[in-house]
């Protein structure tokens, strides 16, 4: 898995501890399912997560992209996370409070692309550090966390956090590596995760990290070109001649070309 790749569009974390989770995400239609070996679980279940997790990748989830969710950097669990880890067929690692490239050490030498978590002001500044190591294959907003180290009265508060949002985006994209939005923690407010994911895309994310099975599709359908814009895109490259030009009132040129055939072909894929 590489950035050339098409990216996901969702990734569900799903806790490592539970059977029932592990087994339903099968038949869903998340485009890479994160087993979770950190926060979704209690301390005293880490190593039957780890025994579960290895047992599910080994069963295989078919058509789906595969990545394990480790402990963190000075966690007295990441070592035996690393352990269950190696070896396995999966495609990434996601890694959480990723502070500095340093943190990136003991992962990177699982041979498998890193997703790394920005969950502090201090990962904010390192971002671009960060996303710029060859292990790195993707940026992953951790906000939950990133609003607690701001001390943010309400929590998520994502107009108080833009700045530090956008810093995200700008770092993956200068570093030529995907980015994906934080979690929305109202698993019943439909029409709120709908509009925020919609406002993901719209920063810039590829994607959105999900905590909740039900928000699989409208996050899918957020993260996918529309009809209007498929038909947008069609429209512009069939009249695309070369260089600057008026077209449905707008001046394009081939950037706006490239971005319509771009569009295209995620749509197809």
């Amino acid at each position: 898995m590489t950035p050339s790749d098409y990216p996901p569009r969702s990734l569900l974390y799903v806790p490592g501890s539970n059977a029932r989770a592990l087994e339903k995400a099968r038949g869903l239609a998340a485009d890479m399912l994160v087993i979770d070996l950190e926060d979704a679980v209690p301390a005293d279940r880490k190593a039957d997560a780890r025994e579960a997790m290895r047992a599910a990748v080994a069963a295989g989830y078919p058509g789906k992209r595969i990545a394990v969710r480790i402990n963190g950097t000075g966690s007295e669990h990441q070592a035996a996370d690393i352990n269950a880890v190696a070896g396995l067929p999966i495609d990434a690692v996601v890694l959480p409070k990723v502070d500095a490239t340093a943190d990136l050490e003991l992962a990177r030498g699982l041979g498998v692309p890193l997703l790394a978590m920005i969950e502090t002001p201090a990962a904010i500044y390192a971002a671009r550090d960060i996303a710029a190591d060859p292990a790195v294959v993707g940026l992953i907003a951790g906000l939950n966390d990133l609003a607690h180290e701001l001390k943010l009265p309400n929590g998520i508060d994502r107009p108080a956090m833009s700045h530090a949002i956008q810093a995200i985006v700008l770092a993956a994209r200068a570093a030529g590596v995907w980015c994906f939005d934080g979690v929305y923690n109202a698993i019943d407010d439909v029409p709120g995760f709908a509009a925020e994911a919609a406002e993901g895309r719209r920063l810039g994310f590829d994607g959105k990290t999900l905590i909740h099975p039900s928000q699989v599709d409208p996050c899918n359908a957020a993260f996918a070109p529309s009809e209007r814009e498929i038909a947008a895109a069609e429209a512009l490259v069939a009249a695309a001649t070369g260089g600057a030009q008026r077209h449905a009132g707008q001046m394009i040129e081939d950037m706006h070309v490239a971005a319509s055939r771009a569009l295209l072909e995620r749509a197809g894929r």
